[in-house]
């Protein structure tokens, strides 16, 4: 916390300058055994006579004679306060012999009867500089020019305060009206004036769309439906020599940190990524584990977080994958979660990783387990490789039946009851070289809890698959004891890589994902787009109320959704890596990012009236800015973050 200075003690005299005040005359001592009255003090030895001003430059006395009487009186005290007796006298009054000495204010100003000896001509003739104001004979139009400092900064005020109260009346109503419109908050992406969450003021004020996106992309037609789209972000990447360490960038921040969550094999360094020739590099290579964290691999992951986010909509990336398309081991990819849970950030994930759930029942308890049921290991419909548990997540922490007056984000409802909240993730594509395609692939996926028993949601029916079955197939899995994925896989384009193959020239391909969010009844579903082409469709009617577990339909998310663009190197996604055949420095480049939405569902805020995020964050600031805090009610010692975790009216009681 800032020191502050500590001063001595001081004196009345050093703190006001001057010295101190007494009640002693100079020259009096105050030692003296008989008492001091007025009888012992000599009245003044002159009196002041009363002035009368004729200009701002001098006095005068009406009377010439009394005037040079003053004089020579003046001249007696000088003479008086130099002699011996004023030093001899105790009673002398020297303070006004001094005074006299130097002459008062009427004898040092004052004018002689004679004109001609004042200094000023003050003939008939004499001529002043303002006279041609008096001359009746001047030409009305020569009144000089405004265009003088003093005129300028007269007419530069006058502006000032037009303009003050022009926005005070009209302005701030209209800046108003404009936010409401497009529903912007105080955590958006961006405000009035271009600045955004975190405080940075964007290179394109008024605006996420870089101004060097194509004019004939800024709308689009949806994949989906045919309507046109708006687009609503956009960046291009052409600024050479873009970073992105915390502060630096107006959307995007680098982390630097160890992603423990899926046993990486890299430290994300903010220095492995950056833009060049017109692209954003995310950059892998070996390190020396000495200086890299006792990490033998240094990486690249930037996102969004708490910066750019939106609900709803199309987002789509054009990307050349790392590596080539026929060996295994890079980890590529780009994701998007919800703004309550920073990726990397341990204590703020748990307990809202991966939910998109609103019910208030077993869904919401710790191992989606109460009084036994459901019976997992018995009917061996958990995870096996967790001993057939259903789940090892803590519950969902800010649910339904979370208490009232715990801490909460909200909003409320009307019969007092939170509104749920979670972090889910929906991936634009993790790329991965797959044996039963036997080519580079892309798994295009979204995370969800609570779970169905067995990971599995009606696949059958609420599926659409739009290409052919020899480049695309259902992803083996399906979940585990930590999430439940829908996903497919899909084959990618074989150029589109860094090192695509002799005498194949590097390409770029577009992969995005256009999503509706809710329930099966909202039209809840997500559109998967590889190679600028349909891949797959999920509707979340597949994701309904399952008997086996007690749980309800799950939907597809309604946070806000931030962006999440990295490259690394996990035993945990690649089972199988060939390290001897990888070539480093291995590069993900993404030529361009952009976010569309229907012009009447426009929602670019990570601070949204519907899921607001800021006020909570804010309150657990430090949770998302500390990634060694790792869980949320642990102790220090083992990486927690030692705070309550909220009651649940499912698993205690909510009285007091």
């Amino acid at each position: 916390m800032p020191v502050q200075k500590q001063h001595p003690p001081s004196s009345p005299s050093s703190r006001t300058g001057q010295p101190p005040q007494t009640t002693s005359h100079p020259g009096l001592k105050t030692s003296r055994s008989f008492p001091i009255t007025n009888q012992h003090l000599r009245p003044p030895p002159y009196s002041t006579t009363q002035s009368y001003r004729t200009s701002p430059m001098a006095t005068y006395s009406p009377n010439p004679r009394q005037a040079t009487h003053q004089v020579d009186q003046a001249n007696m005290m000088e003479k008086r306060s130099s002699s011996a007796f004023s030093h001899e006298n105790p009673f002398a009054d020297t303070y006004h012999l001094e005074r006299m000495r130097r002459g008062n204010t009427t004898t040092r100003f004052v004018l002689g009867p004679d004109p001609d000896k004042w200094g000023y001509d003050v003939s008939p003739k004499a001529v002043d500089s303002d006279d041609w104001l008096h001359d009746k004979e001047k030409n009305v139009d020569d009144t000089g020019s405004i265009w003088t400092w003093r005129g300028i900064t007269t007419l530069g005020t006058i502006i000032v305060l037009f303009g003050a109260v022009f926005y005070l009346f009209l302005g701030y109503s209209i800046q108003t009206g404009i936010k409401a419109a497009l529903k912007w908050g105080k955590s958006d992406g961006y405000n009035i004036g271009g600045i955004n969450a975190t405080g940075q003021v964007m290179e394109g004020v008024f605006s996420l769309i870089d101004h060097e996106t194509p004019m004939d992309v800024r709308t689009k037609t949806s994949p989906e439906d045919g309507r046109t789209m708006q687009l609503v972000f956009s960046d291009e990447f052409n600024k050479e020599g873009r970073t992105f360490w915390p502060g630096d960038d107006p959307y995007w921040e680098a982390v630097d940190l160890h992603y423990w969550p899926t046993g990486d094999l890299e430290w994300y360094d903010p220095q492995q990524v950056y833009t060049k020739d017109g692209q954003l590099w995310l950059e892998l290579k070996p390190a020396d584990n000495k200086t890299n964290h006792d990490m033998d691999y240094v990486g690249g992951m930037i996102s969004s977080w708490n910066k750019l986010c939106f609900t709803g909509g199309y987002i789509e990336a054009s990307v050349q994958l790392p590596g080539s398309p026929d060996v295994n081991g890079f980890w590529p990819a780009i994701w998007t979660m919800g703004n309550l849970g920073r990726a990397g950030y341990g204590a703020t994930t748990e307990g809202l990783w991966p939910y998109s759930y609103e019910a208030c029942d077993i869904g919401t308890v710790p191992n989606q387990t109460e009084n036994g049921f459901p019976p997992a290991q018995e009917l061996q419909m958990g995870d096996q490789y967790a001993d057939y548990y259903m789940s090892f997540l803590p519950g969902q922490r800010l649910s339904s039946c979370t208490c009232p007056g715990e801490p909460h984000p909200g909003p409320v409802h009307r019969d007092g009851s939170f509104v749920p909240r979670g972090a889910p993730e929906i991936d634009m594509f993790e790329a991965q070289v797959d044996k039963p395609l036997k080519a580079g692939a892309v798994s295009q996926s979204v995370q969800i809890a609570p779970f169905n028993g067995y990971y599995q949601w009606d696949n059958k029916t609420y599926a659409t698959y739009y290409m052919d079955e020899e480049a695309q197939r259902l992803n083996n899995y399906g979940g585990g004891a930590y999430q439940q994925a829908g996903s497919v896989v899909s084959r990618t384009n074989q150029a589109c890589y860094q090192l695509p193959g002799p005498g194949v020239t590097p390409c770029y391909s577009t992969y995005g994902f256009q999503y509706k969010p809710g329930f099966a009844e909202d039209g809840g579903h997500i559109t998967w787009i590889n190679d600028d082409r349909l891949a797959w469709k999920l509707d979340i009617a597949g994701w309904g109320s399952d008997p086996n577990t007690g749980i309800s339909p799950r939907s597809v998310s309604k946070e806000p959704m931030y962006v999440i663009m990295n490259l690394g190197i996990s035993l945990g996604f690649s089972l199988e890596i060939d390290f001897t055949a990888l070539t480093f420095p291995a590069y993900m480049k993404v030529d361009w990012i952009r976010i569309y939405q229907y012009e009447d569902e426009i929602n670019v805020s990570c601070d949204p009236p519907s899921h607001p995020t800021s006020n909570y964050i804010d309150r657990y600031i430090e949770a998302y800015t500390n990634p060694n805090l790792t869980t949320w009610s642990r102790v220090a010692e083992d990486g927690g973050y030692e705070q309550p975790w909220p009651r649940n009216s499912r698993v205690t009681s909510c009285d007091n």
